[in-house]
């Protein structure tokens, strides 16, 4: 008789196993108007296939976000579906440009378990990849999240915990082939500002901000065939309140962090990240940056920039401001998301 699944719990897990996710998806033009109507993403390499032809490539890529949350959705049913929070992120790259057309799916492997002393909860560690139709990994990163156990009094597992890089290492940092910035025509970037202007320690207040709606963040998490409960079902909370996905605070602060950081025109790994407290409808999104590194690439014009990218509250907003006293992060902070980005040099 079929059943109704109700996800993997923490006893489901063990470390080497690998999870093939359901389902494919072809991602297209369709999709990247989407994205843009849910944010106000105003990337040019982006926007328009004459400006990305100008900078070497065939045709404009679907926006780096865009390929990870359709990637992150489909890990859902299976990772996080019975989670209780998304902790982090680590030694994420994104290989090679996805393009309208291409296939996407997504498979992770188990690389750590450790239960909490509470006995009723564990973390799970996964890397998790996205290919498209010909295979070839598009993008791939490790995130871990604490998950449910399906029953209190089973044994705990052997804790298992991963060893991960602090950071990617800019010689890792892969850009996509033919990319050259030498021509970048700044103008129709948006902003004169080029990789040399941005000194370490710099951080950039970028103003704007975002009034998250009900229907506007269960649309886009829909978009990504993102099935967690928390974010439609207020049911799954006691507040009785539906719970932004943090994709969505990511890909808001990213596109506010134009004003600024309009030549930053992709995304090519991520160090590390938290969902630092939870967004609501109603909450209004600002975003600031601080310059954390710079470092050259192989490719002609093209610089790479290491940017923290903090998402808070509006209201209580102070650029350069994270913790307290006691290295907590401060309760209007939503977001500290640790980034590689590439921009004409």
């Amino acid at each position: 008789m079929a059943r109704a699944q109700t996800g993997r719990f923490f006893e489901d897990y063990a470390p080497g196993q690998v999870i093939r996710h359901a389902v494919p998806r072809t991602v297209g033009a369709g999709e990247r108007a989407l994205y843009h109507a849910l944010y106000p993403a105003r990337g040019a390499l982006h926007s328009a296939d004459s400006f990305a032809q100008s900078c070497g490539l065939a045709a404009s890529p679907l926006d780096d976000l865009l390929v990870f949350h359709t990637v992150f959705g489909k890990t859902v049913p299976d990772v996080s579906l019975n989670a209780v929070a998304n902790l982090g992120y680590a030694e994420g790259r994104w290989r090679r440009p996805v393009w309208p057309g291409d296939t996407l799916r997504a498979e992770s492997e188990v690389m750590g378990v450790k239960e909490n002393s509470n006995g009723t909860t564990g973390v799970v560690w996964v890397r998790t990849r996205g290919l498209n139709q010909h295979d070839a990994v598009v993008l791939e990163y490790v995130r871990w999240v604490m998950v449910r156990k399906r029953d209190p009094d089973s044994p705990a597992p052997d804790p298992v915990m991963p060893e991960l890089a602090a950071a990617v290492a800019p010689e890792a940092l892969e850009v996509p082939e033919g990319l050259d910035l030498t021509g970048y025509d700044f103008d129709l970037a948006g902003e004169p500002h080029r990789w040399s202007d941005y000194e370490v320690g710099a951080v950039i207040d970028h103003v704007d901000g975002v009034t998250v709606e009900e229907a506007e963040h269960m649309m886009a998490t829909r978009l990504w065939q993102n099935t967690a409960r928390v974010h439609f079902d207020t049911t799954h909370r006691e507040d009785g309140k539906r719970l932004i996905y943090g994709g969505h605070v990511i890909s808001m602060a990213r596109a506010l962090s134009f004003n600024g950081l309009a030549n930053a025109q992709m995304i090519v790994a991520l160090n590390g990240g938290a969902h630092a407290n939870p967004c609501f409808a109603g909450d209004t999104i600002k975003a600031w940056s601080e310059v954390l590194d710079r470092a050259d690439t192989p490719a002609p014009g093209v610089g790479a920039l290491r940017l923290r990218l903090v998402a808070e509250t509006g209201e209580h907003m102070t650029p350069g401001e994270l913790r307290d006293e006691e290295g907590r992060y401060l309760p209007h902070v939503l977001l500290d998301l640790d980034i590689w980005v590439l921009m004409p040099q």
